[in-house]
């Protein structure tokens, strides 16, 4: 009886919002069937034409689909891998899919291969990229954590970059590669930030047109740590390599602490854009942007600004909103996962709450003893910044989420952004004015389009009820071409919904 009233007063004490149809054009394909049962999709992408390249993961094989403008399947290929074969990144670019893999046939022997797919004549190949030697079960990508960050392809598709970051046992030991776009020959390789005591940690790659690369990371002083004796124990450096030289270029953070930067290309100015934090490298009290002069190679401007109040408002509700705005209290916990830009040269930065919790969970049965430890991972709130073209940081919003799973995909249409998720059938609004973004325990589920005007005014749009449809996977999904691809969950039989 206490837990029924429980349940009454949380009831009472919100109420459903009232949501619209999304304003997208939404749509479905004819069901195809697989042969083969898999749902880990590992690269997706559209190509200028309309076609969809789709690479999952089944085992010891890479499943390789090409779909028509329909999204009707037109060829499949199913490749086997090596069991010390993985998968570490992807480009695309001509009508190509191009996915990497590094397999270590010995302890010490690296080999990167590229798995070509080419979209138009639907021809498969696999060729040797480069052999390296490493210490004994050294990595090649040792720092890619969240996101793909150790290939970049230049905006006009003539050269791609690769960094590898091997840490030797006595020699810190950093590379970068370009290559030529469309034959895949060595242009140049260059080692950056050789040391014996500092070690580098990679953040972010581009290349320009001219095959400069730009390679930003964390300098740790004294080893690896945030702090040692109290004190920050690492630096900020871009590296501006070319066939010649490094030159590398320290950014002055004073009194602030950076988690990670991401670099983005703003009207042909580099911009190298993030979260900054007064306390620790794990917490948020801003946003900050550095442009970069990159003739003079110096920092032209930095930028800081701290969270707007709406940002508390969407994630405590305004009554704590305005006490923890004052105070300036710092988020933490949160992963860049996006950057986007749109036509006006506005950049989106898309970031998300994650971290781990255990707990421990009891054998079952009345004669069962013991137990075991449970990790319990959460993916939670999205916290949305949004930079004018200038560096200024115009606005910023907060999605009030609960997940246990990546679940989320964000895309920019006609300068709008639309964030698209499963929450539970109906969102729930709160007294305090946040809207939570999750599902209950017995609760349906739905998918929404969350979509963002120019200024911030948020719309929560239900695009279906999943209950007796196809129920889609938005964090596996593509953009181009004004149109948002996303595959359905099914053992065999699957079909695509298309957001336009």
């Amino acid at each position: 009886m206490k837990k029924l009233f429980i349940i009454c007063v949380l009831t009472i004490s919100n109420y459903v919002l009232a949501q619209s149809a999304t304003n997208l054009k939404v749509s479905e394909s004819a069901e195809y069937k697989d042969k083969v049962k898999s749902d880990e999709v590992i690269a997706i992408y559209t190509s200028d034409s309309g076609k969809t390249a789709i690479v999952r993961s089944s085992k010891r094989n890479f499943l390789f689909d090409i779909f028509d403008v329909k999204l009707k399947k037109t060829d499949s290929k199913d490749v086997k891998i090596d069991r010390k074969e993985k998968h570490v990144g992807d480009l695309f670019y001509n009508n190509q899919l191009k996915l990497f893999t590094v397999y270590a046939p010995k302890k010490d022997e690296r080999i990167l291969y590229c798995h070509t797919l080419n979209l138009d004549s639907k021809a498969y190949t696999k060729t040797v990229v480069f052999k390296t030697n490493v210490e004994k079960k050294q990595s090649l990508f040792g720092s890619r954590k969240n996101h793909n960050t150790s290939f970049s392809l230049s905006p006009n598709g003539n050269y791609f970059a690769i960094a590898t970051d091997n840490i030797r046992k006595n020699k810190n030991s950093y590379t970068i590669r370009v290559f030529d776009a469309k034959t895949e020959k060595l242009i140049f390789k260059k080692a950056y930030q050789e040391g014996v005591k500092r070690v580098f940690e990679h953040n972010d790659l581009y290349v320009d047109n001219d095959a400069n690369v730009y390679s930003l990371g964390k300098l740790f002083i004294k080893g690896r740590g945030e702090k040692k004796g109290g004190k920050a124990n690492y630096q900020f450096i871009l590296n501006k390599i070319t066939k010649i030289k490094n030159t590398p270029l320290k950014l002055n953070l004073k009194k602030i602490h950076i988690k990670s930067l991401s670099i983005s290309n703003i009207n042909n100015e580099l911009h190298l854009i993030g979260f900054y934090s007064e306390l620790n490298v794990g917490r948020i009290k801003g946003g900050c942007n550095f442009l970069i002069d990159t003739d003079n190679f110096s920092v032209k401007t930095k930028k800081s600004e701290d969270l707007p109040k709406q940002v508390y408002e969407d994630l405590y509700g305004y009554r704590t909103a305005q006490r923890k705005n004052k105070k300036k209290k710092e988020l933490f916990n949160f992963d860049i996962d996006y950057v986007l830009k749109n036509s006006n040269g506005d950049t989106y930065l898309i970031a998300e709450e994650f971290y781990v919790t255990q707990h421990y969970v009891h054998s079952a049965g009345p004669m069962m003893t013991g137990g075991h430890t449970q990790r319990v991972y959460h993916y939670d709130d999205i916290l949305i910044l949004k930079f004018n073209s200038d560096g200024d940081l115009a606005w910023g919003r907060s999605v009030f989420k609960r997940a246990n799973s990546p679940s989320y995909n964000v895309f920019l249409k006609n300068d709008q952004l639309h964030v698209i998720l499963n929450s539970g059938k109906n969102l729930t609004k709160k007294n305090d004015g946040r809207t939570k973004v999750s599902k209950g325990w017995f609760e349906s589920s739905s998918l929404y389009d969350i979509e963002y005007a120019v200024n911030g005014d948020v719309s929560y749009n239900k695009i279906q009820n999943n209950k007796g449809n196809a129920y889609y996977y938005p964090y596996y999904g593509t953009y181009k071409s004004n149109k948002f691809i996303m595959m359905s969950s099914g053992k065999r039989k699957k079909t695509f919904m298309i957001l336009e």
